[in-house]
Parts: C-alpha cells; sequence; structure tokens
C-alpha cells in the first residue's frame, strides 16, 4: 500500500510539475501572438516549407538526388510542385547541373516548359545553339538541364540531354500566405 501511494504521489507530482513548465510556453506564445498582432495587423507573408527556399513569390526545392527526368518530374509533384521554370535571370543562379522543367519530348526543336508554354522567343535562338547537342551525340536529348558548361549571365548554360541520364532537380511552386497568427 506505502508503495502504492508513493507511486501515485510521484505521477502526480510530474502531472504538476509538467504543467507548471507548460505556463512559460504559454506565456511566451501569448505574448508573441499579441505582438505580432498589434504589428503587423491584417497582414500576411509569403511563406516556404521547411527544406524549400522563397526567391520572389515562388519556393524553389533543391533535390540531391538524381534520377531520370520523368522520374525528377514526379518526385516535384509528390511536394504538390512541378520542375523549374526559368523566367528571368534572377531564377537562373550558377548552379550545379540540375534539370529544369524544359522539353522538346513532343516535337523535336518545339521547346515547351511543363506547365505548357512554348519557350520564349527572345531566348530560343540563343538556347536553341545549346540544346541541339545532344542531337549530334546522336541520343534522344528531349529533356533539358541547366548548369556548369555556360555563363549563366548569358543564359547558355541549358542544355538538352537524355531523359533517362540521372540528374539532380529543381521543383518550383507558388510560395504560401501565411498571417502572424499562424506563425505562433
Amino acid at each position: 500500500m506505502k508503495e502504492k501511494l508513493q507511486k501515485l504521489r510521484s505521477e502526480f507530482n510530474l502531472k504538476r510539475f509538467r504543467q507548471v513548465n507548460k505556463l512559460p510556453v504559454f506565456i511566451l506564445s501569448a505574448a508573441l501572438l499579441i505582438l505580432c498582432s498589434d504589428l503587423f495587423e491584417g497582414e500576411t507573408f509569403l511563406k516556404c516549407e521547411a527544406g524549400w527556399e522563397k526567391h520572389g513569390g515562388n519556393c524553389y526545392y533543391f533535390n540531391i538526388n538524381k534520377s531520370s527526368w520523368t522520374d525528377s518530374r514526379r518526385s516535384c509533384a509528390d511536394l504538390g510542385s512541378d520542375l523549374v521554370k526559368i523566367d528571368s535571370r534572377e531564377e537562373q543562379g550558377d548552379q550545379d547541373r540540375f534539370w529544369i522543367g524544359l522539353t522538346d519530348s513532343m516535337e523535336e526543336g518545339k521547346w515547351f516548359w511543363v506547365d505548357g508554354s512554348p519557350l520564349s522567343p527572345d531566348r530560343s535562338a540563343e538556347d536553341k545553339a545549346k540544346a541541339g547537342a545532344g542531337a549530334k551525340a546522336k541520343v534522344e536529348a528531349d529533356c533539358v538541364r541547366m548548369g556548369k558548361k555556360g555563363k549563366p549571365d548569358n543564359l547558355k548554360s541549358w542544355f538538352d540531354t537524355s531523359c533517362n541520364y540521372p540528374q539532380k532537380s529543381i521543383c518550383e511552386k507558388t510560395a504560401g500566405l501565411s498571417s502572424c497568427v499562424s506563425e505562433v
């Protein structure tokens, strides 16, 4: 009986200890919520999930696991995104070799992004010079990777290669909206 009483007393003390230790966290959370609400009332922020990088209104995930273009695209889809569509020079940095969301798999020489939009005419002349390199090697070179062989500032670092060749990839999705309240 004495052991049972000691066990109950220990459990009670442990529960009380846990409740008391939760109190500072609760108070701190409430204070942050009030401060945040006062400073940023009604404002929302663009936010990316952990492991993603935010740039402008988009989030980017740099997948270092090498896989085919199709498997890379599937991996992006599993994360609620797609392979990156390069819309600006800022989106293209001096990166390692990564799959991007550009392909001419529907018709040789006609380049389309994964969202169905065609490669911009102002880029196509410059990029097509590089994008024909795979055809000379007599491989089906329908998927595009970027990186290392060219200078990103000239947008000459895109190369078509076999879609089956394992490369790293970059996934892109629109940044989510977050309010101050949900941050706490």
